[in-house]
């Protein structure tokens, strides 16, 4: 019980971004192709949220990590659970992608 409060209010272990970049980590931008072209993290990939199930496979490999990243955190969440119940093992919320970006 404690273990899943921690989790919904976000205090769980604090996640390392950079380092899983580094480590190979794949940056998955899920905001419209529009939003993306405003402005987005060098090297991301595109994948708007709405078409992020039948667009699976240009995520081939699914062991390898992802961090999920909108405008807001709410489209990135959403990813991160298609991702996970498509067998996705090592899935991230990174939340907005200019908060991310700061953090990388």
């Amino acid at each position: 019980m404690i273990t899943l409060l921690k989790k919904i209010l976000g205090l769980g272990p604090s996640v390392n971004f950079a380092e899983l970049v580094q480590q190979g980590a794949i940056v998955l931008d899920v905001r419209s192709k529009a939003e993306f072209s405003g402005g987005h993290i060098k090297g991301s990939v595109n994948i708007p949220v709405q078409v992020l199930q039948n667009n699976l496979g240009q995520l081939k490999d699914k062991n390898k990590t992802i961090i999920t990243c909108c405008a807001s955190g709410m489209r990135s969440a959403s990813a991160k659970s298609i991702l996970k119940s498509n067998g996705y093992t090592s899935v991230h919320n990174g939340g907005g992608w200019s908060s991310l970006q700061s953090k990388l």
